[in-house]
C-alpha cells in the first residue's frame, strides 16, 4: 500500500500520472467553453484549484465536452496555473444518434438512443492533456469496436432474445465514450495509456445492460493486454473511470477484480483519509482507497477512478485527493466537500529512468 502525500513538486525521472472524473460537462454544446472562459464558475475554480495542487505531468479527464476544434480543452488549459503543451481528444460515442431504440423503450432520438449515453455529439467525452510529446501517430482509437466483437462478450438478453433487438446488437460498439491506446514519449522511452470511461452500470432493467456493457468495456483491456485485439502496449497503463468497484456497488465486481489481480499489472492501491474518514457502514472493501463521495445520495462511496501500470514500471509514489476533514487542503473541495464534484483526483507517481 502506498499512502501517498498531496504534495505537488515533481523532480528528477519522476512523472505523475493523473486521472479526473470531474464535472466537466454541459447541457449543451458550447456551454463549457462558455463557462470556461467567463472564469465565474465555481465548480470549475474548484476543479483548477485541485489540478493546480496537484500538477500532474499527465492528466485524463473523463467528463469533459469535446469539440472538434478544441477549444474548451485549449481553453480549460489556458486557465491551469500552468497550461499544458499538449492537448489530445477524439470524437466520442457519447451522443452519436444511431437511430435505433437503444434503451428497448419503443422511441428513439433521446439521449439513451446514441452510441453511448448523451444530449449532443461530444456530451461527456474524454480529454488527455500531457507535457511530453504524445505520439499521435501510433494512437490506436477502438471507440468503433462493436461490442459484439469483443473476445468473451456477453450481451444481454430477455427472456431468451437479444436486447433490445438483434440489429442492435449488430452495430452497437462496445464503448459507451471512448477506448484510446495512447503512447507517450519521454526521450527514449515510452509509456502507452489505456484511455477509457465506461458507462455506469445501472439505470437499466433486468436484462443488465449498462452493468454488462460496463464489464465488457473494461474487457477490452484485457484483450489489449492479452495480444487478441491488438499488439500487446509498451509500458501500458490503464487509466479512467471504471466505474466499478471490486467490493461494493452494483456493478459487475468480479470484473475489476479480476484486472486488478493481474500478474501484468500492479494495483498502487492509492489511499486518502478523507475518504477513510467518510467510510460508509457495512462497505466490504477498504474505504481508504476510495474515489467517489456518494455516501448521502447514491450507491455509497467507491472506487471507481484507478490508474493501473504495468509491472514493469516503478511506481514510486500515489494518492487520492481527498483531504481529512481538518485539514487546510479540505477547503479546495468546497464547504459541502462536493463543489469539484463527487470525484476525486487520483494520481500515480512513476520513475521513468526505472523503465524497462
Amino acid at each position: 500500500m502506498i499512502w501517498g502525500s498531496n504534495a505537488s513538486a515533481q523532480t528528477g525521472d519522476i512523472v505523475r500520472i493523473a486521472t479526473f472524473a470531474a464535472p466537466l460537462s454541459r447541457d449543451g454544446p458550447g456551454l463549457l467553453l462558455r463557462d470556461i472562459t467567463k472564469q465565474d464558475d465555481a465548480g470549475i475554480a474548484a476543479i483548477v484549484a485541485i489540478i493546480n495542487h496537484i500538477s500532474p505531468d499527465i492528466l485524463i479527464l473523463t467528463d469533459f465536452d469535446y469539440d472538434a476544434g478544441g477549444a474548451g480543452l485549449s481553453a480549460f488549459s489556458d486557465v491551469l496555473a500552468d497550461p499544458y503543451q499538449y492537448k489530445f481528444a477524439l470524437r466520442p460515442n457519447a451522443g452519436m444518434q444511431t437511430g435505433l431504440d437503444i434503451d428497448g423503450d419503443g422511441f428513439t432520438g433521446d439521449a439513451r438512443d446514441a452510441m453511448g449515453y448523451g444530449r449532443f455529439l461530444g456530451d461527456g467525452g474524454l480529454a488527455l492533456l500531457s507535457r511530453s510529446p504524445v505520439d499521435v501517430v501510433n494512437v490506436i482509437d477502438l471507440t468503433e469496436l462493436r461490442w459484439r466483437d469483443v473476445p468473451s462478450a456477453v450481451l444481454p438478453q430477455m427472456n431468451g432474445t437479444a436486447f433490445p433487438s438483434d440489429d442492435v446488437q449488430a452495430m452497437l460498439h462496445v464503448s459507451s465514450s471512448g477506448h484510446w491506446i495512447v503512447p507517450i514519449n519521454f526521450g527514449a522511452q515510452t509509456i502507452t495509456l489505456l484511455v477509457y470511461s465506461a458507462t455506469a452500470p445501472v439505470f437499466d432493467g433486468p436484462e443488465d445492460f449498462n452493468g454488462l456493457r460496463n464489464r465488457d468495456e473494461l474487457r477490452v483491456w484485457e484483450a489489449v493486454l492479452d495480444g487478441t485485439l491488438a499488439a500487446p502496449p509498451t509500458n501500458p497503463i490503464i487509466i479512467g473511470n471504471v466505474n466499478a468497484d471490486p467490493f461494493d456497488g452494483q456493478g459487475i465486481c468480479s470484473g475489476i477484480a479480476g484486472v486488478l489481480a493481474r500478474p501484468d499489472l500492479q494495483d498502487p492501491m492509492p489511499m486518502s483519509l478523507g475518504a477513510k474518514q467518510a467510510a460508509d457502514l457495512n462497505q466490504m472493501g477498504d474505504p481508504a482507497l476510495d474515489t467517489a463521495d456518494w455516501s448521502d445520495d447514491g450507491p455509497g462511496n467507491l472506487r471507481v477512478s484507478y490508474i493501473l501500470p504495468s509491472r514493469a514500471l516503478n511506481v514510486v509514489g500515489a494518492g487520492v485527493f481527498w483531504p481529512a476533514q481538518n485539514d487546510p487542503l479540505a477547503t479546495l473541495l468546497g464547504s459541502d466537500g462536493l463543489t469539484a464534484g463527487p470525484h476525486r483526483l487520483v494520481w500515480v507517481d512513476i520513475e521513468i529512468e526505472g523503465l524497462r
